[in-house]
């Protein structure tokens, strides 16, 4: 049996489908980047175009502008295709500049930091 004119081997995964489509890319870092693909190797390095990072706090986001990107595969966590006549984001959920989500960010990291420490001193309770 010939493999001639296939695309790609059946059953495997590929990207091939994926070539110039918008994607979003977990990265292992918790990073979440959307832009499209332009090209791929076996070892799931991509080349986004026209790549923005989206940070996330609670309901408020803000699209960060990074051009073409190269993500090593190791990096990768997760791929998925964004369907193009959804839309983004959900209604609920708010854009906002730069300065105001790292305000976001640095705020919710505070937070956790405070529950953390106040969890280590409440283990002696031994509540569960």
């Amino acid at each position: 049996m010939s493999w001639a004119g296939l695309p790609f081997l059946p059953g495997t995964s590929s990207l091939v489908e994926e070539l110039d489509k918008k994607l979003l890319v977990v990265l292992r870092d918790g990073r979440k980047i959307i832009g499209i693909l332009r090209s791929f190797d076996q070892f799931a390095n991509l080349v986004l175009e026209r790549t923005t990072e989206r940070i996330i706090v609670g309901e408020q986001y803000c699209d960060l502008p990074l051009g073409l990107y190269i993500i090593r595969g190791e990096n990768v966590v997760l791929i998925g295709t964004l369907d193009e006549l959804m839309p983004e984001m959900p209604p609920n959920m708010v854009s906002v500049s730069l300065n105001q989500i790292r305000q976001a960010q640095k705020e919710e990291k505070e937070a956790s930091e405070l529950k953390g420490m106040l969890r280590k001193q409440m283990d002696f309770l031994d509540v569960e």
